[in-house]
């Protein structure tokens, strides 16, 4: 499973922390297709009416094996000290 998730991340295709209605799934599949999140959710939309069901299998497994985007916290002051 780790090499399915460092595959995924080495090609862009990670969920978004930020953005996310669901899972981040389509915002994902859309920063990496430089869509917006929106256009990129409309399409899923209108692919799923044109051919429907099959989404809704695609979406959970993407779910599972697109990593989360890792978000590197911001550095905290250490402990002041006075002398």
């Amino acid at each position: 499973m780790d090499t399915v998730y460092g595959s995924m991340q080495r090609h862009g295709l990670v969920r978004p922390v930020e953005g996310r209605i669901i899972g981040g799934v389509v915002a994902g599949l859309g920063r990496r297709f430089g869509l917006e999140p929106m256009v990129a959710r409309l399409l899923f939309v209108l692919v799923l009416l044109a051919i429907p069901g099959s989404q809704i299998l695609i979406y959970p497994v993407l779910w599972i094996l697109m990593p989360s985007e890792t978000v590197v916290p911001a550095s905290m002051p250490g402990p002041v000290t006075t002398y």
